[in-house]
């Protein structure tokens, strides 16, 4: 079985968070899972983020959304697949 991680660190948030919502929107079926995380204290929020997302279906549309999403200013992306290796 092979796993899909992508890891998306947002930078200014409130000025690329449209853009990105817009990608994940468009690539939603291959979204199983997704973390959205950031720092908020009261009325506080940071301006940065972190998205995790577990990838399904096609590896071809993930690559499509990585390489659109790299396309971006103010983000760093990751993605990993990884399968369990060892086990028998």
């Amino acid at each position: 079985m092979t796993k899909t991680i992508m890891l998306i660190m947002v930078g200014k948030r409130r000025e690329t968070a449209v853009e990105v919502q817009k990608l994940l929107t468009e690539y939603g079926c291959s979204i199983k899972t997704r973390l959205g995380l950031h720092s908020a204290a009261g009325d506080q929020c940071t301006e940065e983020g972190l998205i995790i997302l577990e990838l399904a279906g096609d590896p071809e549309k993930h690559d499509e959304l990585y390489t659109k999403l790299t396309g971006l200013k103010c983000l760093n992306v990751k993605m990993e697949r990884m399968e369990i290796n060892n086990c028998g």
